[in-house]
């Protein structure tokens, strides 16, 4: 007996294959739907899925620009019941979008109620708003009815929906588009309708132009928020010929005089998509942080309109320099991408540029008009194919009446009857027009006319009528097969087509005009303090423990000030509001405040380990004014350090800028102004040293060299003197001492040194 079992026995119907094969399957089944019935917009009109069965739900529901609303939730719900099963909050979301003015270029959807607004609120809910179709809407479905564009089933086979829409105009360029696929996405900004039209024209006279001449017509989005494009001009080309790129795009502001030289700034178009609610909070949190020292307030005044108001901190602030920070620090100018990114004939993702999405909505209008053109030649036909019978009808009218009078089978001994000129009764021969081919016969269609006519119609003046119809039927006959067979008729047609566009949604239309002006201008360079804010006296203290405060005015130094129990002054000296202050911390770290950030001096202040990240193993080693071109001593306590230029250590961040590197248990012991020619350096063990400045290195950052030798202990204090001035010191009773002739104490760097000289002072620092 075999240990062996058997596989497991599988259905008919089940089937094997590698994890691998199916899941690449599937997935590539799941991007390629959301790549085409959901992220991607077609080129030809410019819409997703759900937005084109959104409008076409709307028509069926005659819900046109000159009709009534109808409630948001009916739309939505026949959308979802009919053509997209996705959901109605996705639905009426999209719906929303397409009806505001903030959002979209040329609305495509008439709201009544709340539909959001440019703060960021959302839209009521579908059963309090109401909608209708706009005039843009109704020229993108003009032609359904006439066999513009194919019918697909939609998704239970019930109904037919469009697979596009007729679009008289490039909608994909004039409301834009967004959308994330797999692998995949797309941005595109919205332009002028007018524009458009246009570059349109161009390229139908100019097939084979280049892409930077298009730019002559259409020279960069138009926002529906307004708005100023500061893009390059190159830059704006380069995108539109590759289909990437991007724009950048300023708020619109003016400077308005409030008298006695006070001033405001006063912002009337913010950029697109910037929610205005969300912008006015980041720039009170710049007021609240003071990264922007030079502003003082921002408040929102808008109505219906834009208007924000910027109030600078001192009317001697510059305006420009004032909005070239709010630049940097804000959504006041942002960065639209450009990536046109659509589907080609409904089916194939591509990268476009400008002149080949406006060559494939061309051809897609050149189809339309050639099915619609066809169409009405079908429909001429039809009504020719009647007239003939009713004028047949009417130039044998006693034959017609004895036939239905008296035959059982009207319709039958109609159409068996010959009705040749034999049987003509007389009449004109210019008014004769020969019976229908098949020897005098009528069609059924013919019958079943002559059959339906009403009595009052039996009179000679609409026996004239039926022959003057018939005549201008026959030349707009002519005219549609004149049409068909020549391109230039189909594309003198197409420009006809494009100008009566432009003309109805041009410069004329409401909100037609372009919005979006277009500036020069350069990269906002970086602004000294001094320009930003007022030039103010303070005395900057600082406590033994660290806190901070800045006591408006220069006060007398030696004047008692307050501190916390079991603290004291540390630091005291004057400065102004534009200064910047240097921090040097033991663990070799260069802090930077800014003056006019201090905490006032009301209080005890705040510490400043919360302004900068200063360890609280760390203490403060030095705190004095920045002074761009100076240079400065470091040094350690093992007696190591440098000449640094005071210009390398200024910290831009709040964590500093490492200076003297220090390990284990030495620590950053001394950082003085380099003021003369020597250097002077005492130890713990009392020793002195004296030697040339030339002798220590000059570095941005490291360890140092050896100032002097200890056997044991390390550095007590170092600091720069002229030699021809003499060495200074406080000696015991308090009295400035000064020692010019310092030979015996002086040596090469890396020496011992000697004992100090009498009376000096016993704490072994120089001041």
């Amino acid at each position: 007996m075999s240990d062996i079992t058997d596989p497991p026995e599988t259905e008919p119907h089940d089937t094997s294959e590698p994890l691998r094969r199916a899941l690449g399957e599937r997935y590539l089944t799941y991007a390629l739907s959301t790549i085409m019935h959901r992220a991607l917009p077609d080129a030809r009109d410019g819409l997703k899925p759900v937005h084109r069965r959104i409008l076409y739900a709307m028509s069926r529901l005659r819900l046109t620009a000159t009709g009534g609303f109808l409630k948001s939730a009916k739309i939505s719900g026949d959308t979802m019941g009919d053509f997209h099963p996705h959901g109605d909050a996705a639905i009426y979301d999209a719906m929303a979008r397409l009806a505001q003015d903030f959002n979209v270029r040329y609305p495509l959807v008439d709201g009544q109620g709340n539909f959001g607004n440019i703060d960021g609120d959302n839209p009521a809910a579908s059963r309090y708003t109401e909608a209708r179709m706009t005039a843009v809407a109704e020229a993108m479905l003009q032609g359904m009815d006439e066999n513009a564009v194919d019918f697909r089933p939609n998704y239970d086979g019930r109904l037919t929906e469009p697979a596009v829409l007729p679009a008289q105009f490039p909608n994909l360029l004039a409301n834009g588009a967004a959308g994330i696929a797999v692998g995949m996405a797309t941005n595109i900004p919205p332009h002028n309708i007018a524009e458009l039209c246009d570059a349109c024209i161009h390229l139908i006279k100019t097939p084979d132009c280049r892409d930077d001449t298009l730019l002559n017509f259409v020279p960069g989005p138009d926002f529906p928020t307004g708005g100023i494009i500061v893009e390059p001009p190159e830059n704006i080309a380069t995108a539109y010929r590759t289909g990437k790129g991007g724009f950048r795009l300023r708020c619109r502001w003016e400077v308005e005089d409030l008298g006695r030289g006070q001033w405001q700034i006063v912002v009337t178009e913010i950029p697109y998509q910037v929610q205005k609610g969300k912008l006015i909070e980041k720039i009170a949190e710049l007021i609240q942080t003071k990264k922007v020292p030079i502003l003082a307030d921002v408040r929102d005044e808008s109505a219906d309109d834009i208007r924000m108001i910027i109030e600078p901190r001192s009317k001697n602030v510059d305006p420009e320099v004032l909005m070239g920070m709010l630049y940097r620090n804000s959504d006041l100018e942002v960065r639209f991408s450009l990536n046109m990114n659509v589907l080609i004939d409904g089916v194939t993702p591509k990268v476009c540029s400008m002149k080949e999405v406006l060559r494939a909505f061309l051809d897609h209008r050149r189809e339309v008009l050639q099915r619609r053109s066809q169409h009405r030649m079908e429909k001429i036909d039809h009504r020719l194919e009647v007239l003939e019978g009713f004028i047949v009808a009417f130039l044998n009218l006693d034959r017609v009446i004895d036939i239905i009078r008296y035959d059982d089978d009207p319709k039958a001994a109609l159409m068996r009857e010959d009705w040749s000129r034999d049987h003509v009764r007389a009449m004109d021969e210019k008014d004769y027009v020969s019976p229908p081919e098949g020897e005098g016969e009528l069609s059924d269609v013919q019958v079943d006319a002559i059959l339906n006519m009403r009595l009052r119609s039996l009179r000679r003046l609409e026996e004239l009528e039926l022959l003057r119809e018939q005549s201008a039927l026959m030349e707009e006959r002519a005219g549609l097969e004149d049409l068909l067979e020549s391109d230039d008729l189909q594309w003198q047609a197409i420009t006809d087509q494009l100008r009566a566009t432009k003309k109805q949604f041009g410069k004329d239309y409401e909100g037609g005009a372009r919005r979006t002006t277009f500036a020069i201008a350069g990269e906002v360079e970086d602004v000294p303090l001094e320009a930003m804010i007022d030039r103010e006296p303070i005395t900057v203290v600082c406590s033994e423990m660290g806190w901070i405060r800045a006591m408006t005015g220069h006060i007398d130094l030696t004047r008692e000030l307050k501190f916390k129990d079991g603290d004291g002054p540390r630091f005291v000296f004057h400065a102004e509001t534009t200064d910047r202050l240097l921090v040097f911390g033991s663990n070799g770290r260069f802090y930077t405040l800014s003056a006019v950030n201090l905490p006032g001096g009301r209080g005890m202040g705040e510490p400043l380990r919360l302004m900068v990240d200063l360890p609280n193993e760390a203490q403060i080693v030095a705190l004095f004014i920045h002074k761009p071109g100076r240079k400065l001593l470091v040094a350690s306590s093992a007696g190591d350090g440098f000449v640094v230029p005071e210009d390398e250590v200024v910290a831009q961040t709040r964590s500093g800028k490492q200076v003297l590197n220090v390990r284990g248990e030495t620590r950053a012991l001394v950082c003085r102004p380099v003021d003369g020619d020597m250097v002077a350096c005492v130890g713990e063990n009392r020793k002195v040293l004296v030697f040339p400045l030339e002798e220590l290195p000059e570095m941005g950052r490291g360890k140092g060299v050896r100032l002097q030798k200890y056997k044991d202990g390390g550095l007590s204090d170092a600091t720069t003197y002229v030699a021809e001035q003499g060495l200074s010191w406080l000696d015991p009773a308090g009295r400035t001492r000064t020692e010019s002739d310092l030979g015996e104490w002086r040596g090469k760097r890396a020496t011992a040194g000697r004992m100090a000289p009498r009376g000096f002072p016993r704490d072994n620092t120089f001041t």
